[in-house]
């Protein structure tokens, strides 16, 4: 299956991530431990029948020397939307930061940083682009 590239297929599935994030958190809230909640995504994006890659090793590569594994992104749905699982009090600037360099170095156009641990979901979302297609 093809890597969805157009502006409509990626709204579509990060907003499907985002149903399916806001689920979990309806059902179980906030205060649980961040591996909890990346089991529920995965479950739930399985549900849905998106394909899902996790704990994906990302390379980094500097001047002529490639470090295969030097970062690990939570979730990749359909090889196009790098996902960031999250269960502090709020996010702060280094969480995007952070999912912008994942969305650079695995060439992906859009990211979700998911903050459960948010009193009310939507508070806890942080979308990010990296030349998102017009």
């Amino acid at each position: 299956m093809d890597k969805p590239t157009s502006a409509e297929a990626l709204n579509g599935l990060t907003s499907t991530i985002i149903d399916a994030a806001i689920r979990i958190h309806r059902a179980v809230g906030p205060g649980l431990l961040e591996s909890a909640y990346f089991e529920c995504l995965c479950f739930e994006l399985g549900l849905v029948g998106l394909r899902i890659e996790t704990q994906k090793a990302l390379p980094l590569v500097y001047r002529d020397v490639t470090v295969r594994c030097a970062y690990r992104a939570d979730v990749i749905v359909e090889s196009a939307v790098v996902v960031e699982v999250k269960a502090v009090d709020r996010l702060a600037p280094i969480h995007s930061r952070q999912l912008y360099t994942y969305l650079r170095v695995a060439d992906c156009r859009v990211g979700l940083v998911l903050n459960f641990g948010a009193p009310v979901m939507v508070d806890g979302i942080k979308r990010v682009v990296n030349n998102f297609p017009e």
